[in-house]
């Protein structure tokens, strides 16, 4: 990376068209691959917690239509059940924000890809275990391994912040989709939640949103304040 590279008006215009292209265009084909690999970055979130709390993962499992399901074992316990829980949605905030502070501070953009193609082959090697997830963690991986090879550094870059922009607004997305719908599968993170501490589900969305907009206004901040801060106004 190249530190003296900071985020510049080019890249915050890219994020704020990807994050209404998102908004626009959600439920449109050409964001179907982009979705999905956003689903993989929410399940493995839940996966790493999983263990961090000590746990153990059997698979992972991403569907066509869009939905995930992290397979794994832990002790019983309301901690390890908010942080589990949790962790899908804000691990997606987080990996946004990091590959957004990324983005923002590599000249060309290739190593990110390189970190992002090595994580969809562990996740592979380690958790999938059928068929259709395999074709997908795998075509990602050659994907952006070959986008991290042969692509240009604005190409590169722009699918960072695609992805960062994806990842960080993911909660938001879910939100609308799983809670503020009437006809609810009752299946969500949220949903799990409110069973077993009888907070409604509609509180931990909401939440969890919050949490997800501080992380990205914070993430923006930090690099903006960098970027003064190594770019001083020139004295009159």
């Amino acid at each position: 990376m190249d530190a003296q590279h900071h985020l510049d008006g080019k890249l915050l215009f890219a994020l704020a068209a990807s994050a209404v292209l998102g908004v626009l265009f959600w439920n449109t084909w050409p964001l179907y691959p982009f979705k999905l690999l956003v689903v993989l970055m929410h399940e493995s979130s839940h996966a790493v917690a999983t263990l961090l709390v000590g746990g153990s993962v059997d698979l992972i499992r991403i569907s066509p239509d869009q939905g995930g399901v992290t397979f794994s074992r832990f002790v019983p316990g309301l901690l390890r059940q908010v942080v589990i829980s949790s962790a899908g949605y804000i691990g997606s905030t987080v990996s946004g924000c990091v590959l957004l502070w990324t983005a923002a501070r590599s000249k060309e953009g290739r190593w990110p890809l390189i970190a992002l193609t090595a994580w969809c082959a562990l996740v592979t090697v380690l958790w999938v275990r059928d068929g259709f997830t395999f074709v997908f963690v795998g075509g990602c991986a050659l994907a952006l391994g070959l986008i991290a090879r042969f692509g240009a550094p604005v190409i590169r870059r722009g699918v960072l912040v695609f992805l960062a922009s994806f990842s960080c607004c993911y909660a938001l997305y879910d939100i609308r989709d799983d809670l503020l719908h009437i006809a609810s599968s009752g299946g969500s993170d949220a949903d799990a939640l409110a069973r077993a501490t009888f907070i409604p589900a509609i509180v931990w969305g909401v939440g969890w949103g919050l949490v997800s907009i501080l992380l990205l206004a914070l993430t923006l901040r930090h690099i903006l304040v960098q970027e003064r801060a190594d770019n001083p106004l020139p004295a009159m």
